[in-house]
């Protein structure tokens, strides 16, 4: 206690230490990396003749994280200004000032070449190079044509749905079926679950000159009838992994029963077009993803 009064610089480093890497976790948003990195190592071990080895979970946990924190700290950086203006993103490290963008994008390509290279090395080029492909969408085309146009959300699905595909060519090292349904799943789950998020932040979004809700009008019917579409479509998708022998019985009545829970929040969403139905379908899709891909690994096939 003594030492500590006696050396303020102690404690000021300390907190200044910690402040960065708070602002690190806030750069490559971590709870967002958390979840898309969830659904890539649970792809992984859907793969057929994969058993759990933790080794090599961390091992793709960390390369994903690396380069999905890479995508965002490029999203931060192109997006500065716009956050800087919204007031749920305002405190980002790169809005608010706390860090420079030179420093920012520095941390990306260092990330996304340690992140690339560990897939390289430890699982395959294939999966490499897809995960670079993805940061190239995401950071490049998806987020500058968000104040283009809408188009902006189907762009940004594709690499929004590469994680369970670079699981699956990191466990399989080709492009197979298995891969491109998981694709699928996730491609489809983010409409309802994005226009859900776009919905209650339409405001934040339209002062920032965001184009992200079907219709330019905000939160119309249009895009409930959207959300309700892509649930809708969500359920034949659902039980491909079934017919092609990815998972078994038990988790096709567990996907379809998730896919018919959505189409009837979205449902909910398109007659009473409120933010407390808009709220539902958000959470829901939240749940909707973990439920549906651990299904599949309880479930999988050989």
């Amino acid at each position: 206690m003594e030492h500590q009064e006696n050396n303020p610089t102690a404690g000021s480093s300390s907190f200044v230490l910690a402040s960065k890497v708070k602002d690190y976790f806030l750069l490559i948003k971590f709870t967002l990396s958390f979840m898309v990195v969830f659904s890539t190592v649970v792809s992984y071990l859907i793969a057929p003749n994969v058993r759990f080895d933790l080794l090599q979970v961390l091992l793709l946990f960390i390369a994903g994280m690396l380069v999905t924190g890479a995508s965002n700290a490029i999203n931060q950086s192109m997006e500065k200004d716009t956050d800087a203006m919204m007031m749920r993103t305002a405190k980002r490290p790169v809005a608010a000032g706390r860090m420079s963008q030179a420093e920012a994008y520095t941390f990306a390509a260092i990330a996304a070449v340690l992140g690339a290279g560990m897939l390289w090395y430890f699982f395959n080029f294939q999966s490499a190079m897809l995960s670079l492909f993805s940061l190239f969408i995401y950071g490049f085309i998806y987020t500058p044509l968000k104040k283009v146009n809408s188009i902006a959300v189907l762009v940004g699905a594709v690499p929004g749905a590469f994680p369970c595909l670079i699981g699956w060519v990191a466990a399989t090292d080709s492009f197979s079926a298995g891969g491109w349904i998981l694709f699928a799943i996730q491609f489809l789950w983010q409409f309802p679950h994005f226009w859900a998020i776009a919905w209650l932040a339409h405001k934040d979004y339209s002062k920032a000159g965001f184009k992200l809700l079907p219709a330019d009008k905000g939160p119309t019917k249009f895009t409930a009838i959207q959300s309700v579409m892509y649930s809708l479509m969500m359920i034949p998708v659902g039980m491909l992994p079934y017919y092609f022998g990815i998972s078994g019985i038990v988790s096709f009545w567990i996907l379809f029963a998730c896919n018919v829970w959505m189409v009837g929040v979205s449902l909910k969403l398109l007659i009473k077009m409120d933010s407390a139905s808009a709220r539902l379908v958000m959470f829901s899709s939240y749940f909707y993803l973990m439920i549906v891909l651990l299904s599949m690994y309880a479930d999988k096939g050989v």
